[in-house]
């Protein structure tokens, strides 16, 4: 969904229908995008499309096929009539359904509209938000892992620099064995480098996590008044 800017979906073949739904519809700084396509052609409406329809449907054979056309799209939709009665559907998608019996049917579709298009924006910024925590989770659980095993590792490399400084010390060695213990100790020196590194890292961490406490903290201090 486009957060900035939603599409409404206009599903009519009469034009005096979709003036009626841009005109009643709550003066916003930022209005949506309307849309506006015959009703023959809704039969298969790509969901990633628009954010909310509202459909003519003067009679109940229309109802129905809108409702199936919408439900397979997955958004939210407000279907008018006359001989309808106000409800709501619940399923992959919510259907409203709209009496047109009133004069200021346009502007309660109006009103209609905007809130579900304000509560479809809350849910999808709600699930960006979760998915950025999911993943910045995923990687603090990863960061604090290698910052445990530093420890064991730099403890191994330890032994294995150690080691590969006895062997360079070691008088009458092949030309070869030595070229292959300076390779080791080099290797070993640099992976001590790198897991440094890591140090900085847990460091980093920590106090990331005493910052993300005091935000907590304030933002239900503030919550509550305090």
């Amino acid at each position: 969904m486009k957060l900035n800017r939603p599409t409404v979906l206009i599903l009519s073949s009469d034009p005096a229908f979709a003036r009626e739904i841009t005109t009643n519809w709550p003066q916003d700084r930022e209005p949506p995008e309307f849309v506006v396509i015959e009703q023959d052609l809704c039969e298969d409406l790509p969901g990633d499309t628009f954010d909310l329809a509202i459909a003519d449907a003067l009679s109940g054979d229309k109802r129905a096929n809108l409702r199936t056309a919408i439900a397979a799209a997955g958004k939210p939709a407000i279907l008018t009539g006359y001989d309808i009665s106000p409800q709501a559907s619940s399923g992959h998608a919510t259907i409203f359904e709209l009496s047109r019996e009133p004069e200021s049917w346009a502007a309660m579709a109006g009103l209609l509209g905007r809130e579900i298009l304000r509560r479809s924006q809350a849910e999808s910024r709600a699930h960006e938000a979760e998915q950025v925590r999911a993943a910045a989770e995923a990687e603090a659980t990863l960061g604090r892992y290698m910052a445990e095993m530093r420890h064991n590792v730099s403890n191994a490399l330890t032994s294995i620099l150690g080691n590969a400084e006895l062997l360079l010390l070691e008088p009458g060695l092949p030309a070869n064995v030595l070229a292959q213990a300076d390779t080791v100790r080099n290797m070993a020196l640099r992976l001590h480098e790198v897991f440094q590194r890591f140090s900085s890292i847990e460091k980093e961490l920590t106090v990331a996590a005493r910052e993300s406490g005091k935000k907590t903290v304030s933002a239900r201090s503030a919550a509550s008044g305090i």
